[in-house]
């Protein structure tokens, strides 16, 4: 018998200890960079770049395979087989081209005609912080890590041949095989030893914007070749460096990069990479994206990490702080100038990433708001308004509205100090009622309350439209201010959006300045943003925009009619089989007419949950969540935009967006993950779940908040940073 018991005892005591090591938490992950893919978006149109960065950085260093045309925005397309160089720094996600500054490419062996090289895509690989590839033809293996203003570049040549750099210090468009340098404006080259070499270039492309920079190498230059001019007037830029390799077969190259001067150049590089130490360089860009990346602690399926956190690694690659270590920047008056705080943030693509890229920075890095903040409000002193869509501290005047507003106002209803509110609200109304520029118009827009087409030639219905968001986070500015008289002004304008609406058609139509509506009218058809051939929306339809209401869903619901003839409208823009007239390269992810792979689209699908038809937003988001966003370079449907592409997914994934950017409120969709953690600092944690989640269990049954059931439409902002417990309850359409 106490044989028996013993055993028994023993038995209990292994599934217990069994029981405990099951229930035992799993060791906390540290490397998060190891689920991102930064070739996710390199192919079709995501325009997205495999090379070394450093979050926030100044520096983009890696390939280039072309640098021409739309689809080379990145300077980067996956598919093709020749790398022309590797450049300093780079767009990431957008639709113009620009940068992509001082081009190298390193050879081993004596000079050809056409240094371009071939290279196997095997040896081709990347991850937050560093990029490798071996060149083919060249034969060097080649490796880039960066810090916030350094690219550093390790170079292994082929033993027993010549160790050489193709060093051009224009770079520039590249079209058919003929490089094209008439964008240079100016340049100045200074070999200071036969280590170190300094200079500047000033261009212009998507902005006129200058640079300066300072290279050294580790091992002594012995020979520079000046290749042929191209053009009599054509100042020094491309050289053929060969060097001293001492008997080492790697060379090691560091570029120090400033918008101020080469001083600061000098003494960005002295700061950040002061010796030779690749691996160090390389280790501290990926622990500092290791601290981004963490913010957010998921499970899921190995896909489910990789397209999340390649999304959020896609989120912090911009903005770019382009002030040097002490705080000099130059900004859109071209002078010097010193940063108050030491930064200066700029490449913001305001028109894409004020719908979901900065609310969800709010979330995830509340404590880098106040300089974003203060660094619209020190542009738009110089400037004259707030920045539109800013680059290198210069405007592009790319896109409409100006929503840098939004993110401002979003900023301080959130409760977010550390900016002046009066110098804000200052800054904003100069900026929609004052400015100057050729998208401003604003007394033909207070006079008739809508842009005619017949005066504004191009995209009138969707100006006015992204015109009234703004207007709306000012009003509401106002209010909180107790500026009683501007709130009215602005209330009246966030309501201009009616002026378009025509219930005949229920689409957002343009009108003439005698109040005519435009006749024929073709809702199907398409126009491209600054284009000059009159149409009258931005990179879309009327199919799409005539839901461009954000501030105002339930009013926009009442105007067509209500939800039950709303909701016809809205089923009537995802299932149409009719295609759009003409084409448009932004225009894609396709369901019926919505087009996921362009902004203003984004917070459509959200829209049912105004209409008490929750299940269909739920389904959507599946569908665009699966078809739209995969863990390959094709995987992104369209232009990830400087984030805001990524950020959908992030949002929508944890399953809630902000549908009104600046409401503070989350609607509801459904989680495609099984669960999220978000550290909101303070020493709170905002948890999701999603029980029985699966691929049949899509649909939301019920969703509980700190324990509690729930049953409005959205989690708020402060529902979340106060720490908080979000529980969704999954089943199946079956059960629904």
């Amino acid at each position: 018998m106490k044989k028996l018991l013993f055993c028994v005892a023993i038995a209990m005591l292994v599934i217990a200890c069994t029981q405990q090591k099951q229930n035992k938490p799993a060791v906390e992950e540290t490397d998060f960079t190891q689920y991102v893919n930064p070739f996710i978006g390199t192919a079709f149109t995501g325009h997205t770049f495999p090379g070394a960065t450093y979050p926030l950085g100044m520096i983009q260093a890696g390939p280039q395979t072309g640098n021409f045309s739309w689809a080379y925005c990145s300077g980067y397309f996956y598919e093709d087989s020749l790398i022309q160089g590797f450049t300093q720094n780079r767009l990431n996600g957008t639709g113009c081209v620009d940068l992509g500054d001082l081009l190298v490419q390193p050879f081993s062996g004596e000079k050809r005609d056409n240094l371009d090289s071939r290279f196997d895509k095997a040896t081709e690989k990347a991850s937050p912080g560093y990029y490798t590839v071996q060149l083919a033809d060249n034969d060097v293996n080649v490796e880039i890590t960066a810090s916030s203003h350094v690219a550093f570049h390790k170079y292994t040549f082929q033993k027993g041949k010549a160790a050489n750099i193709l060093a051009d210090f224009q770079s520039g468009l590249v079209w058919q095989d003929v490089r094209f340098y008439t964008h240079v404006l100016d340049n100045e080259i200074n070999f200071e030893s036969d280590r170190v070499i300094s200079g500047f270039t000033r261009r212009t492309e998507w902005v006129q914007r200058i640079y300066y920079f300072v290279i050294e190498f580790d091992k002594p230059i012995i020979n520079k070749e000046e290749l042929e001019k191209r053009s009599p007037n054509e100042k020094s830029s491309r050289y053929i460096l060969t060097f001293d390799m001492q008997d080492s077969d790697t060379l090691n190259m560091k570029i120090g990069m400033s918008s101020a001067s080469i001083a600061g150049a000098k003494a960005n590089l002295a700061a950040e990479v002061p010796d030779w130490d690749f691996a160090s360089v390389h280790q501290n860009a990926k622990n500092e994206w290791n601290k981004y990346l963490s913010k957010v602690r998921i499970e899921g399926s190995q896909d489910d990490k990789v397209n999340f956190y390649t999304s959020l690694y896609h989120l912090y690659i911009q903005p770019n702080n382009i002030a040097d270590v002490d705080g000099k920047y130059t900004g859109p008056n071209r002078t010097v100038t010193q940063s108050p705080n030491g930064k200066y943030y700029s490449t913001w693509s305001q028109w894409d990433t004020f719908r979901a890229a900065f609310p969800m920075y709010t979330v995830l890095t509340p404590e880098l708001i106040p300089d974003f903040v203060n660094s619209m409000l020190d542009y738009s002193e110089q400037q004259g308004h707030l920045p539109i869509w800013s680059l290198w501290g210069q405007e592009t005047y790319t896109m409409i509205g100006n929503h840098s507003v939004p993110m401002i106002v979003d900023a301080y209803l959130k409760g977010f100090t550390g900016f002046d509110a009066e110098r804000a609200y200052n800054e904003i109304k100069k900026s929609i009622t004052e400015s100057k520029h050729y998208k401003s118009n604003w007394d033909i827009y207070d006079k008739f309350g809508y842009y005619p087409y017949d005066l504004i030639k191009v995209e009138s219905v969707s100006r006015t439209l992204e015109c009234g968001f703004d207007d709306y986070c000012m009003a509401i500015f106002a209010e909180k201010l107790k500026k009683t008289e501007d709130a009215a002004f602005f209330r009246k304008r966030a309501d201009f959006y009616k002026n378009h609406f025509d219930k005949e058609t229920n689409a957002m139509r343009p009108k003439d300045s005698k109040g005519e509506w435009l006749t024929p009218f073709d809702p199907y058809a398409l126009a491209h943003a600054d284009s000059n051939i009159g149409g009258h929306y931005t990179e879309g339809n009327a199919l799409q925009y005539t839901w461009h209401v954000m501030q105002d869903i339930p009013g926009l619901i009442e105007w067509m009619g209500g939800k039950e003839k709303a909701g016809e409208v809205l089923d009537y823009l995802f299932n149409t089989k009719q295609e759009s007239s003409g084409t448009l390269s932004d225009v894609t992810g396709l369901i019926g007419q919505y087009a996921h792979g362009n902004e203003p689209s984004h917070h459509v699908a959200y829209i049912y949950a105004y209409l008490d038809r929750p299940a269909e937003t739920q389904r959507l988001v599946r569908q665009i969540c699966t078809d739209f966003y995969k863990n390959k370079p094709d995987g992104l449907i369209g232009n990830d935009d400087c984030g805001q592409m990524s950020a959908w997914y992030m949002f929508s994934a944890m399953g809630f967006y902000p549908m009104n950017p600046v409401s503070g409120e989350f609607v509801f969709g459904a989680p495609q993950i099984p669960s999220a953690r978000i550290d909101v600092g303070n020493g709170k944690t905002f948890t999701m779940e999603a029980k029985n989640l699966s691929k049949e269990n899509l649909y939301v049954e019920k969703i509980e908040l700190n324990g509690q059931p729930y049953d409005k439409k959205f989690i708020t902002y402060q529902d979340i940073m106060n720490g908080s417990s979000l529980v969704f309850y999954m089943m199946s359409e079956t059960k629904k």
